[in-house]
């Protein structure tokens, strides 16, 4: 039997820090992987660009936590996401800020972030185990002592932090591993959803594909639930597939819809597309009047063009039943008015979203609840500690996530490693 103060289960991008934490207050740590290699996830975020983090303040980062991103402030207060820009600047990989606060690594590359925490864990005497799936966690009077891998081989532990992510993404290895353990210790897990997923809808302009491809820049996209009030809308830009929508308003849009058609208790949830968010219904109804009196002779096709792209303006005429060739100053008041509102306002139903083995991020997970949000540890077992998307929190995409599984995984870390050398804080 192989001994350890803290070994993390799980070699993801929070596991990793989980063990690099650990190691640097001075235990012995071992990660195990089930993977030939460790930061398979790692290697697919940010279009394999890697977002590590990003630059808003710890606010706003929580605030882009729509699933339960409350439970992270204690962990916030002990780090943050300025201080993985540090980790990382002050490991040799060099940042640079995009849109939205986005952190990339300058060389656009996964890989740097992966090596250079490779790197850190070599420097820290870390003991790597890969390719070695864990069959069980091992307990003894509600408190952790090791773990059994399936090659039969035991490892014992003071503590154990497990990092084993959810179960969206299954080809990097997330396949959900972690809930069964977490239930062991006596955890709940609060059902698993698919969040930042492309959503479904059966439409018939969907199923004829009548606007299959087409992406539409900075629009605003809402969930709207049965009572007719938008639960959340969000201004980014969107594409249409062959199945429904996709697109970064869709992903953030994903958890909502799941969520309502829940609430709502029905099987499909209302959108609401705003074609023309930066213009008022008054302003756009002063443009119509202005191209009236400059354009009025053009067809409403050309006269009309530039708002949006042909294709979305062909199928709102077609919806409106508007001959394209119409001069524009021969629309009725009524058609113009309807024509606005459409821009407005196109409603459509969705009827759920790809399954969680298509999301990139798991939403639901162990009840937060039952976990100590200073310390990621289990509150009914000693030793056990939990980071990542085990957790029942999740973020939207552009560096929100990855920064909530580098800050639990750190604190998590530091505090199992403290427990196992006995020291206080």
């Amino acid at each position: 039997m192989t001994d350890y103060d803290v070994i993390v289960v799980g070699g993801g991008t929070s596991g990793m820090m989980a063990a690099i934490s650990a190691a640097e207050k001075g235990a012995k740590v071992a990660v195990v992987e089930k993977n030939k290699t460790l930061g398979r996830k790692l290697l697919v975020t940010g279009g394999g660009r890697c977002n590590v983090t990003n630059n808003r303040d710890k606010e706003e980062i929580v605030s882009h936590i729509p699933g339960n991103g409350r439970f992270l402030y204690s962990a916030f207060h002990q780090y943050d996401n300025y201080d993985i820009m540090d980790f990382f600047r002050s490991n040799g990989v060099v940042l640079k800020e995009e849109d939205h606060g986005r952190m990339f690594p300058a060389t656009d590359k996964s890989r740097t972030v992966l090596e250079a925490l490779i790197v850190i864990m070599d420097r820290l005497a870390i003991t790597i185990y890969t390719d070695a799936p864990v069959e069980t966690i091992l307990f003894k009077d509600k408190k952790v002592t090791g773990l059994i891998l399936e090659d039969e081989r035991e490892l014992s532990a003071k503590t154990i932090v497990l990092s084993t992510g959810g179960r969206a993404m299954p080809r990097t290895g997330s396949t959900g591993d972690g809930y069964k353990w977490a239930k062991k210790a006596g955890h709940t897990i609060k059902p698993l959803y698919p969040t930042e997923v492309p959503v479904l809808s059966d439409e018939l302009f969907i199923q004829d594909k009548t606007l299959q491809g087409l992406s539409l820049r900075d629009v605003t996209l809402s969930v709207v639930n049965k009572k007719g009030k938008k639960v959340i809308s969000h201004q980014m830009d969107m594409i249409f597939t062959h199945f429904g929508i996709s697109g970064p308003a869709v992903l953030r849009c994903s958890m909502f819809v799941h969520q309502t058609m829940q609430r709502d208790k029905t099987d499909f949830v209302m959108m609401s597309l705003d074609a023309l968010p930066e213009l008022s219904k008054g302003e756009l109804t002063q443009q119509m009047q202005r191209l009236v009196k400059n354009e009025g002779e053009k067809s409403i096709k050309n006269a009309l063009k530039g708002l949006v792209p042909e294709r979305y303006l062909l199928f709102v005429f077609e919806r409106l039943s508007l001959d394209e060739n119409t001069p524009l100053k021969h629309l009725s008041d009524d058609e113009r008015s309807a024509f606005i509102d459409f821009m407005k306002d196109f409603s459509f139903t969705a009827n759920g979203t790809l399954p969680i083995e298509k999301a990139f991020v798991t939403g639901g997970g162990i009840n937060t609840k039952e976990v100590n949000p200073k310390t990621m540890e289990s509150k009914f077992t000693k030793g056990l500690y939990f980071s990542g998307e085990l957790l029942d929190y999740n973020g939207y995409t552009g560096g929100y996530n990855i920064t909530g599984a580098f800050i639990t995984g750190r604190v998590a870390g530091m505090h199992a490693a403290q427990e196992a050398l006995g020291v206080t804080n």
